[in-house]
């Protein structure tokens, strides 16, 4: 059983069995019924099943039942991709099976009925037994599968897809044969016997696992961006105890266990290096195509590729822990979402099944009554069965999952993780974006640029007080202070009585000195008259710089300034975003005039500067109040409030980081330079969802009224059962191939210099 069960009282489980958007109503309506759930949803084109409990949660086996008592099989397999892909497998080569039956009997079936008798041996009596006997085998043989689903759900007082082809296979198959063993059953019209459907019963099976087939296949793929992210990790790993090593099973890893890893192998575990130096190739994380060269006590991760060095490593983190593995399951989670624009199609499957049965016994009624003869027997029962094979809901049903599903595979391979189809959709429609300005449109490293000295003790004197006041900080602020004075040779104290407020600045005690750090509010609010370094400090911030006022002692010493700049990437982003008819605004904590400049450089015209961190969230919900769908791009920890008030967090960062992030959209490689992709992918995908969901509409809207002949009294046209069963499966197809196109977006290529480069636009104008 595929079940994930989280502290959330989520658990998941694949579903098999289903065919149609009927069916997940069904399955949705049996978990729902179940004491205890909150919400339950499934995906078609993936087969999963996700459930919301109350409390701590619903036993999954009672669960389980409840999809069995609906008519369905829970998949039950512990080892999630594996097992599904060895299920899909055996699915596929019986549906090859059955489908290769079916074709050999058919093909001769066609051709007898077609010749009308031309072909020697075929005429008369002997003709319409040898067709009979070619079909009868398709019919309770490959086609026998539909008819125990649709017995099944008869049972369930239900109708699905395999209800509309059984009972239009049946009725072609059953009017044929009463009219070969008892023809005078009919009364005679213009023909010596009554017409014989066999060949449409045939077809209709045929045609309907061939698009099954095709269907399977390309469901497959859906999955493919998952099963490459699994297939990074090892099965194995060297484990070493003492003197000694041992291959043992990844699962049989423990936190603490050493393990030993070669030159050119992959690493299976997150861990940290005991021994050896080594470069390591983390591009499948980070984007990064440069190995990163690591050494005793650096991190590593499962999935990576170590290159020219021996490793031993600490085991740090197992199992569904692993960097990857939440990435997987983040991937997972994501395809197997709804987003809200598959409530259209949930509204009409659930009552399209009971309607396109009401509209073939109308259609078979009317034809009747036109023509009592057996030739009009049989004209009505090959427009009731042409209703039916024709409006089967499948294209509907995998309009929005499809799409979803690849769209966010297509992300995972790309380093964008969207969460789901509700955040997938709201990207999509993103008009306005915030960007945070420190890690997000700069570098997020900053250099000691500038010390300023009014006390009379000297710059360097100045500079040791503050970058050891600064030492306890992890600001990036803070650090680069740091950084400076060593650079500069200097010796850093150890600071005691440390104190910091966000956003303002810091205290501490060097020694028997008091320095504080911070803004001019900061140190005015303390006692501190920095008004005499303000000029100083505009003229600093106006080049870009950011300025921190010191104190020593109560007394106004001096300034530092650090310098963050622009990433390479991230004008080239401003522009991309703005052609395609974006707001973009900068929000940052610095002060006005070196946010500015920072904006100038960068393009951006609307900055909100010396902004808090709780403020942020304000200025978002503020943009939303506007009538703006708000994009909040940060580093996913300092602006937490803010990404949660956005209508999509997106989170910049390594994919270490970021796994675990609670963003909307998480950018696992290339930073800002991601955002253009990610808002493109949700554009492209919304743009398939609509056109799966109009060409699904669109089929069914014309093919119904084409099948009952509303059309044959002004135009003669009439629709055959053979051709509406081959146009029924051929529509979830389509909407299938349209949506594994998205594995095309963003065709990437190497140019000279050694970047990568696009063959089309990522971000096209909203429209």
């Amino acid at each position: 059983m595929n079940i994930d069960q989280t502290p959330s009282a989520t658990t998941e489980l694949t579903v098999r069995g289903m065919t149609c958007a009927s069916c997940v109503r069904r399955v949705e309506r049996a978990l729902r019924d179940v004491p205890g759930v909150e919400a339950a949803t499934v995906n078609f084109a993936t087969g999963r099943a996700r459930v919301l409990a109350a409390g701590p949660g619903v036993a999954h086996d009672v669960l389980a039942k409840a999809i069995e008592a609906a008519g369905y099989q829970v998949a039950r397999d512990t080892e999630r991709a594996a097992q599904r892909a060895d299920a899909e497998q055996r699915e596929l080569r019986a549906i090859r099976r059955d489908l290769a039956i079916a074709a050999v009997l058919t093909v001769p079936l066609i051709v007898v009925a077609m010749a009308h008798g031309a072909i020697p041996g075929t005429d008369g009596a002997v003709g319409r037994w040898l067709q009979l006997v070619l079909a009868t085998p398709v019919v309770f043989g490959p086609g026998l599968r539909f008819l125990r689903l649709a017995a099944r759900a008869l049972r369930r007082r239900t109708a699905d897809m395999s209800t509309l082809v059984s009972i239009g296979t049946l009725a072609a198959w059953g009017y044929s044969t009463v009219a070969v063993v008892a023809p005078g059953v009919f009364p005679h019209g213009a023909h010596a016997a009554p017409h014989l459907y066999f060949e449409a019963a045939a077809a209709i099976i045929t045609f309907v696992l061939l698009g099954k087939l095709l269907e399977t296949r390309a469901r497959r793929r859906l999955s493919d961006a998952v099963r490459g992210l699994v297939a990074l990790v090892p099965m194995t790993a060297r484990r070493r105890r003492g003197a000694r090593e041992e291959d043992v099973p990844v699962e049989a890893l423990a936190v603490d266990d050493l393990v030993a890893i070669r030159p050119g192998e992959r690493i299976a575990i997150d861990g940290a290096i005991e021994e050896g130096q080594s470069a390591v190739d983390e591009s499948m994380l980070t984007g990064e195509s440069v190995p990163v060269d690591k050494g005793p006590g650096d991190a590593v991760f499962g999935g990576t590729q170590n290159h020219s060095g021996a490793l031993v490593v600490r085991v740090t983190r197992v199992g569904g822990d692993t960097a990857l593995a939440r990435i997987v399951e983040a991937v997972e989670q994501a395809q197997g979402s709804r987003a809200p624009i598959a409530r259209v199609a949930d509204r009409v499957s659930a009552v399209f099944v009971p309607i396109v049965l009401a509209i073939a016994t109308l259609a078979f009624a009317i034809w009747l009554a036109v023509d009592l003869s057996a030739d009009g027997v049989a004209v009505a029962i090959e427009r009731f069965v042409a209703v039916l094979v024709i409006a089967c809901p499948c294209a509907l049903g995998l309009a929005t999952p499809a799409a979803v599903a690849v769209g966010t595979g297509r992300g995972a391979e790309l380093g964008v993780l969207i969460k789901g189809g509700e955040a997938l959709e709201a990207a999509s429609r993103v008009d306005s974006v915030l960007l945070d300005k420190t890690g997000t449109v700069t570098e997020g490293r900053p250099r000691l640029t500038d010390v300023l000295d009014v006390s009379g003790r000297g710059e360097s004197e100045l500079l040791a007080l503050v970058a050891a006041a600064e030492r306890p900080s992890e600001h990036p602020i803070a650090a680069a202070i740091v950084d400076g004075a060593r650079d500069r040779g200097l010796v850093l104290a150890q600071p005691t009585a440390f104190t910091m407020q966000p956003g303002l600045g810091l205290e501490a005690r060097v020694g028997a000195t008091l320095v504080r750090v911070g803004t001019r509010t900061w140190l005015e609010a303390a006692g501190v008259d920095a008004s005499p370094l303000e000029p100083d400090a505009e003229l600093l911030a106006r080049g870009g710089r950011t300025p921190s006022f010191v104190a020593v002692d109560g007394a106004l010493a001096g300034l530092v300034a650090v310098a963050d700049r622009p990433t390479p990437a991230a004008r080239a982003v401003v522009a991309s975003l703005r052609a395609a008819g974006l707001e973009v605004a900068m929000v940052t904590g610095d002060r006005r005039a070196t946010a500015e400049a920072i904006a100038r450089e960068l393009g951006i015209e609307r900055v909100f500067a010396e902004v808090r961190p709780e403020d942020k969230a304000r200025i978002v919900r503020d943009e939303r109040a506007r009538g703006r769908v708000v994009a909040m791009v940060g580093d996913g920890v300092n602006d937490a409030p803010a990404l949660a008030a956005a209508d999509v967090g997106i989170a910049i960062g390594t994919g270490t980081d970021i796994a675990v992030a609670t963003a909307d959209v998480a950018l696992l490689r290339d930073g800002i330079a991601g955002l253009p992709r990610a808002l493109g992918l949700a554009r492209a995908t919304l743009r398939t969802i609509r056109q799966n969901l109009f060409w699904a509409f669109v089929y069914n809207v014309v093919g119904i009224p084409l099948a009952a002949g509303v059309l044959y009294p002004a135009t003669g046209w009439l629709l055959s059962p053979i051709v509406a069963s081959a146009a029924m499966s051929l529509s979830s197809v389509s909407v299938l191939a349209n949506s594994l196109r998205l594995r095309r977006f963003e065709r990437r290529s190497r140019r000279a210099d050694g970047t990568m480069g696009t063959t089309s636009p990522l971000l096209q104008p909203a429209g």
